[in-house]
């Protein structure tokens, strides 16, 4: 079976030609559009749907960098295994504790300047961290990437944390 990438004809690397994506992506749905085949057999139906879910679904991966990350890893071996590993290293562990008490405090005073700077420095040290990343999987190191695929899972969940911090202070 193709992965995403085969499927819309591009090189598996992180960095991907969005526009190119976006052409591909076109051009399968297409070709298999359930529309196409409102005279077809069930059969042929059924296969058309099954390749219009199969392009949504890979056009979603490959869109969003953090989920392509994760399928880079993923296609070449490395397990993320996000359920079971959650080793880091320690200075990482330190920093997520030092923003869980910044959080904590901005929180209990109900500072929305506070939460905006944490915001700010998350939005910083993810995209930083993603870009590396990046250059982890193009060099082919996907062990390293992974790490950093872990560490970036660490920044998303803190992400959602502020996220309904801010919405209980709008409340």
């Amino acid at each position: 079976m193709q992965n995403h990438f085969e499927l819309f004809q591009l090189p598996a690397r992180f960095d991907v030609d969005m526009d190119a994506l976006d052409a591909a992506y076109r051009e399968v749905q297409g070709r298999v559009h359930p529309d196409r085949f409102v005279n077809a057999s069930d059969a042929e139906k059924r296969v058309a749907m099954q390749w219009a879910t199969r392009a949504n679904e890979a056009y979603q991966t490959l869109r969003n960098p953090m989920l392509r990350a994760r399928y880079l890893c993923e296609l070449n071996g490395v397990d993320l295994q996000t359920e079971s590993n959650t080793a880091m290293p320690m200075d990482f562990l330190m920093e997520q504790m030092e923003l869980r008490e910044a959080l904590s405090d901005a929180r209990d005073a109900k500072d929305a300047g506070a939460l905006d700077e944490l915001d700010a420095r998350i939005r910083g040290e993810r995209k930083q961290r993603l870009a590396q990343v990046g250059k982890l999987l193009d060099a082919g190191d996907y062990q390293q990437a992974a790490q950093g695929v872990r560490a970036l899972m660490f920044l998303d969940k803190f992400g959602d944390e502020l996220h309904y911090a801010f919405e209980a202070l709008e409340s």
